[in-house]
Parts: structure tokens; C-alpha cells; sequence
């Protein structure tokens, strides 16, 4: 979309401002096609990620970009497999990733993260998307063992650890 974003509903819904939520799956599978040798539209997907990138940091992750409000609080709760929704910690592990450069909008976010820390160094699954299962690999509100990998992950690639 003309914001540099993605929004699913943007050709049946006539949505006239991106979503994170389909700005970071977009941006997860275009990384994945880019490290995966794929050459089709490569040129095009390489020039519309650093825009899609700038979306998502506008929003300091979380956050309107006319207001500055918490678009969505249920985007600060950790979740894992994220589905199709988006979360701080998606976002953040999608850009260490990716290899990309700590950038100062991201710091809101990293702080909302390290608050959630619990005192064993753990993070927890505080929330759980629908959708069919064939087994449940944690229980909400306990310690995370991927939300923990993935907050570890983010806060050494950002030099965040404390």
C-alpha cells in the first residue's frame, strides 16, 4: 500500500492504511523467499521490504502513528505460534532475523519486553490464538520456553541484556 505496509484487506475490503498484522507475515515469507535462492520478482521484493521495514518502525511497533496510543494492547501480550496475529516480540525477533540494525524506534518496545521478564529470567505465553491444534506445546501464563528463546535472541542481538 501507498504507507509501505501490507493490509490482506486492501483488495476485497478497500482498506486505505496498512496492517501490522499482515505487514509482519508478509515480511516473514518474503524473507524466507530471499534466503531461499528464489529469484522471481527479487528485484521488487528486495526494494518493497526496507518500505514494509519503515512501516512497522513509524508505528514504534505498537503504537498509532497520528496519536502515539497503543494501537492494540493485546500486541504487547506474547504469544506462541503467533498465527496470524501480530505481537512486539514477532516484530522484534522478525527484524534480529533479518539481520537489520538496532534502530531507536524499537526501543519502546524492547522496554515493554524487558518489563515482562520474569525474576527466573523467564518470559511468559500470555496469550493463545484459535485455530486447530494437534498438540499444546505450552500452557498460557507459565514460563514460555520460545517466548524466552525469542526475547534472548532479540535482546543480544540489540545489545538489551541486563
Amino acid at each position: 500500500m501507498g504507507d509501505g505496509g501490507f493490509n490482506c484487506n486492501s483488495n476485497r475490503g478497500g482498506a486505505v492504511h496498512s496492517s501490522l498484522h499482515s505487514t509482519i507475515s508478509v515480511l516473514e515469507g518474503f524473507l524466507e523467499y530471499t534466503r531461499n535462492g528464489y529469484n522471481y520478482r527479487l528485484d521488487e521484493i528486495t526494494r518493497i521490504m526496507p518500505e514494509a521495514n519503515e512501516f512497522i518502525l513509524q508505528h514504534r511497533l505498537y503504537r498509532s502513528d497520528h496519536t502515539n496510543e497503543i494501537i492494540d494492547k493485546r500486541m504487547l501480550m506474547l504469544s506462541y505460534p503467533s498465527r496470524w496475529r501480530y505481537d512486539i516480540l514477532r516484530a522484534l525477533d522478525y527484524f534480529r532475523s533479518a539481520w537489520l540494525t538496532f534502530d531507536p524506534r524499537m526501543q519502546d518496545a524492547i522496554e515493554v519486553l524487558l518489563h515482562k521478564r520474569r525474576k527466573d529470567g523467564t518470559w511468559p505465553l500470555q496469550a493463545k490464538h484459535p485455530g486447530q491444534t494437534y498438540f499444546d506445546m505450552e500452557k498460557p501464563r507459565i514460563s514460555s520456553r520460545w517466548n524466552t528463546l525469542r526475547a534472548l535472541r532479540v535482546l543480544k542481538q540489540f545489545n538489551s541484556l541486563n
